[in-house]
């Protein structure tokens, strides 16, 4: 997901809950994880549908994030945690499964998705489809892929690539299609879901005091 779609989905679901100091470091560790090292690791982006080493990831992550001895650590943490579980609704096919479901019509073009609902409907923590047996995500070509951060070669990369890759299955900016705003907002959802499960457990490994001081409000 590009970077401004991040900070979006940051802002609207963080906004009034931590400081403005908290969500800059969030939004700045989330960032990071596209750092040239982080493209590497695809359980930062829930690529190639690794689902349980990414998931073993985000956990790992809020277990430092309630260990944390000062709340930067904590919001580094959450920040890298935020970055995997808000890609994950743009690299698999979650929300195209989604749109199967409204439209009856399984594996519709997602430019013909005009009787979709709109997209605060969809229900971006749907524990059947988390777990749907047709789950994926685009698998990244190496080195291939790396040509996609160049616009003008995106339709090359695409022609390069089979239909499981990354460049086909993105749903990282507008110009994806119809179903990005679907991506953003149930990325915004299990934004806030993992901030809610973050906060508890950093209240239940060091109490009320650490829970204040990670609002830092």
């Amino acid at each position: 997901m590009d970077a401004s779609y991040h900070r979006q989905i940051l802002a609207q679901a963080l906004e009034g809950r931590v400081s403005p100091r908290a969500l800059a470091a969030i939004t700045r560790a989330n960032l990071d994880q596209d750092r040239l090292g982080g493209l590497f690791r695809p359980e930062f982006h829930f690529d190639d549908s690794l689902f349980d080493r990414a998931l073993a990831y985000v956990e790992a992550c809020r277990r430092a994030a309630a260990r944390a001895a000062d709340p930067a650590e904590a919001w580094a943490a959450f920040g890298r945690l935020s970055h995997g579980v808000q890609d994950f609704y743009a690299h698999s096919n979650y929300v195209r499964l989604w749109a199967d479901q409204q439209t009856l019509i399984p594996g519709e073009a997602d430019t013909d998705r005009a009787k979709l609902p709109p997209p605060s409907k969809i229900n971006g923590l749907d524990a059947w489809l988390l777990k749907h047996p047709k789950l994926m995500s685009g698998r990244v070509y190496w080195p291939i892929e790396a040509l996609w951060i160049i616009p003008v070669l995106r339709p090359l990369v695409k022609a390069l690539t089979p239909r499981d890759a990354h460049a086909w299955m993105n749903l990282d900016a507008p110009s994806t299609g119809a179903l990005f705003p679907y991506a953003i907002e149930a990325a915004t959802q299990r934004t806030v879901a993992e901030f809610e499960r973050t906060l508890a457990l950093i209240g239940e490994t060091q109490g009320e005091a650490a829970m204040k001081r990670f609002l830092d409000q």
